[in-house]
């Protein structure tokens, strides 16, 4: 991350089993921080309730709620479960007044659906990996969610989300690497990790045709501005 000139990263929660491993490295390192959530691909593990997810995102190296959201990709069948346990993660944010990381995959509908109904537009939060199209980030952005990028908008094929980052304003938009997975071209294949990024960057840069150093700028804000760090 410093060769990179990446000042700072968040871990990202999946379970509550690992989450006091996610909160350590929060509390040993000052450049990072981290989220409390269950992610939807996680079945058959305890329910989580909003006032759990309350309680530990008291810590203050806690900034966010999640991930969470919804993927009809990985699984099927009865999905309720998914839907009510992304209600509880969205009431859990509104009363902590921290951030969603919201994970939507094949779901896009249900997604933005369970995020009106919920009031997700009440906490903020951002719209991870995005891969989606145009209308469903224009229609995030409106909530006041922001879109991030990873390393799949680096890949030659990745056409369609291409044009989608060329659409979406810099004000709105964050970068991430979604590490260990989707190391972001020239290391594609690899395990990923905060470092790269930068490379996202670079990507982005080219697609709008503006200065890395502007990319560089605006994200960094963003991050800032939505997580409420300093």
């Amino acid at each position: 991350m410093r060769v990179n000139q990446v000042e700072r990263a968040l871990c990202v929660s999946v379970n509550l089993e690992d989450f006091p491993r996610v909160r350590k490295l929060a509390e040993d390192y000052p450049h990072l921080h981290a989220s409390v959530g269950v992610h939807p691909d996680h079945e058959g593990v305890a329910t989580v309730t909003a006032a759990q997810l309350v309680r530990l995102a008291g810590h203050p190296k806690i900034v966010a709620i999640g991930e969470t959201g919804l993927d009809y990709y990985r699984l099927k069948g009865d999905l309720e479960w998914q839907r009510e346990r992304f209600h509880s993660h969205i009431r859990a944010a509104r009363e902590c007044g921290k951030p969603l990381i919201i994970h939507t995959r094949d779901a896009a509908e249900d997604t933005l659906r369970i995020m009106r109904e919920g009031g997700a537009q009440d906490a903020g939060g951002v719209m991870h990996c995005f891969t989606e199209s145009w209308e469903v980030a224009a229609a995030a952005i409106e909530m006041g969610f922001y879109i991030s990028f990873s390393g799949i908008v680096t890949f030659k094929n990745a056409t369609a989300l291409k044009e989608v980052a060329r659409r979406v304003p810099l004000e709105n938009m964050l970068i991430e690497t979604d590490a260990p997975y989707l190391a972001p071209v020239p290391h594609r294949g690899k395990t990923n990790q905060p470092g790269y990024v930068r490379h996202v960057a670079e990507e982005i840069a080219r697609i709008k045709e503006v200065p890395l150093e502007l990319v560089a700028t605006k994200t960094t804000h963003n991050y800032n501005q939505l997580f409420n760090v300093v």
